[in-house]
Order: C-alpha cells, then structure tokens, then sequence
C-alpha cells in the first residue's frame, strides 16, 4: 500500500505552489525519538530532533488553519536558515511575521533570511491552560530566589514545615486565581523573616510578567511590557537582573506579540501535537524520508 502513495506523496511534495502565500510562519523543534542520534546504517533511528516550519497564515476571516510545511534533520538556526535559503527569495520576501519559541538558532535565522519579517517571541495561551516561554522563565526565576534564600537561611534548598517550602506551588499560580486562603500563606510567609523579602519581589516581578499577556489591549499590555524591559535588568535580586538582561536580548521578538496583533506559535505546537499523536499510533518510525512525507499528508494537507 505505502509503495503505491509514497510516489504520489513524493510529486505533491515537489509541487512550488505549497509555498505559495505564506505571509506568517512559525517555527519549533520536534522530537523524533528519545534515544542518542546514531546514523541509520548503524542500526540507529537517524536525527533525534527536527525542525518544524508551519504555515501560521490568517485567511478572510482572521482564522489560522495552521499547515505543515516541512520537517528537516536537526534543531539548529542553520537548518532553519538553509531550509529558508532553499526556498528562494520569492517566498522569504512574502513572510510578513516569524513567531518563534526563545530559542537563539532559530532567531539568528530569521534576522539572516527574513530581514523583513517581524519576529515574535511565543505568548501561546491555549485556553489559558498553557503559559508563554516568558512566563516560564519568570516562574522559574521565582523557583531560584526561593532555593537560594532558603539555602541561605537553613544551608539546606527546603523541608516541610519551612515557609518558603509550604508555598512552592503557590508561587507557581497566577495571582488572580489565588484564592483567600492561599494569600494568606502568601502573607505568612513573607512575614515570617525579612529575608524572605526577595522572594516575595521575585514572585510580583514574575506576576508582572504574566499580567502583559491579560491586558484588555495591545497597547495596554506593550506599556506593561516595556516598562519590565526598562527596570528588570537594575533588579538588586541577580535571578531577576538576569532575566531583565535576557528580556532586553529579546526586546522586539517580545514586543512583537504586541505589534503583530497577539500573532503566536499556537498553529505550530498543534501540528507537533498531530505529528507526535500519529508517531505514537504508528509505535515509532525508522525511515525519516517516510516519517516525513507521512506526516505532510496528515498535517501538511498534500493533495493526492
């Protein structure tokens, strides 16, 4: 059977007009196996990550029907960058936005080859369930503060009935879905030593972070954003300096989410979502040029 598609997958696949008006597109690495890169001719599963491009273009109505465009060896900005090369100046000059998770390789890429695309660092908020790439670094700034302090404090990173300890998951949430009891042990804890004060700051800086994404406007939340670019970075608690410095590295790819509408990588991470649910049903695949053109046809919409 597969004999009998794959040269109809293999022709749909040569066909230019795929590309044809891409204007928003967006880019992520994929997981093709969990095991150490070994070459197929040694018995191994070849590439064990990929990179991802997927056609995140609104149509008439301002809905994204997001399509895979392609999958190539390795997660790097040269793979990005030689499969935009590859695509000629035609479709890189129709690229209009490049979203984008805070990945550096891929960012290079974009300022080489899509000099005209305005990049956009992730803000994907599905259902609100999910939380951006910035978001993640902000929590995991607030986890920092808390093991230092608390190192500092006990010479020990935290045990039960220590205050910073009690509240791990709590700094975690966002502080509009804190419920009385939980401010409360928010309270407790910041009262119970003064040294628990950079935690306390860690955690409002990272709710600040989180507020941008929930403004009632772009611009609303692009004035939030730009005054955490401007005072992160003076931050005396070096975890939050530090995240200040990296923000500011990503100041137009992070503002971007603001200029291009709440453009964002949410199109890309369901087509992996579609790729990953397909690979587990077929228990894993060996041929990457099939893998490939497989999942074109599930995701990428070829037309036989």
């Amino acid at each position: 059977m597969w004999e009998s598609i794959r040269p109809l997958l293999e022709a749909a696949d040569r066909d230019p007009t795929r590309f044809t008006g891409v204007s928003t597109l967006g880019v992520d690495e994929h997981v093709l196996h969990h095991v150490w890169a070994k070459p197929p001719h040694l018995g191994g599963r070849g590439p064990k990550e990929l990179t991802g491009m997927v056609d995140l273009t609104r149509d008439s109505r301002g809905n994204v029907h997001a399509r895979l465009l392609d999958l190539v060896p390795g997660r790097s900005g040269k793979a990005y960058a030689d499969w935009l090369k590859a695509r000629g100046t035609a479709f890189t000059s129709g690229v209009e936005i490049a979203t984008l998770d805070p990945f550096h390789g891929y960012k290079n890429a974009i300022d080489d080859e899509l000099e005209d695309a305005v990049a956009v660092l992730d803000a994907f908020l599905p259902r609100k369930r999910e939380v951006p790439p910035v978001v993640k670094l902000a929590t995991k700034v607030v986890d920092d503060v808390r093991r230092r302090v608390q190192t500092d404090i006990h010479a020990y990173r935290g045990r039960r009935d220590d205050p910073l300890f009690r509240i791990r998951n709590i700094l975690r949430a966002g502080q509009e879905k804190l419920t009385e009891r939980q401010q409360q042990r928010l309270t407790t804890a910041w009262q119970a030593d003064e040294r628990h004060i950079a935690v306390e700051v860690a955690w409002q800086c990272s709710q600040q972070i989180r507020s941008v994404y929930h403004q009632p406007t772009n611009t609303a939340g692009r004035a939030i954003a730009e005054k955490i670019l401007d005072t992160f970075h003076t931050c005396p608690i070096p975890e939050v300096a530090r995240l200040g410095r990296t923000l500011r590295q990503w100041r137009e790819a992070f503002l971007g989410y603001f200029d291009t509408h709440g453009a964002n990588n949410g199109g890309t991470e369901a087509v992996n979502g579609l790729i990953e649910l397909h690979r587990r049903v077929a228990r894993g695949f060996r041929n990457l040029d099939n893998y490939r053109l497989r999942m074109l046809l599930i995701a990428g919409g070829l037309k036989l």
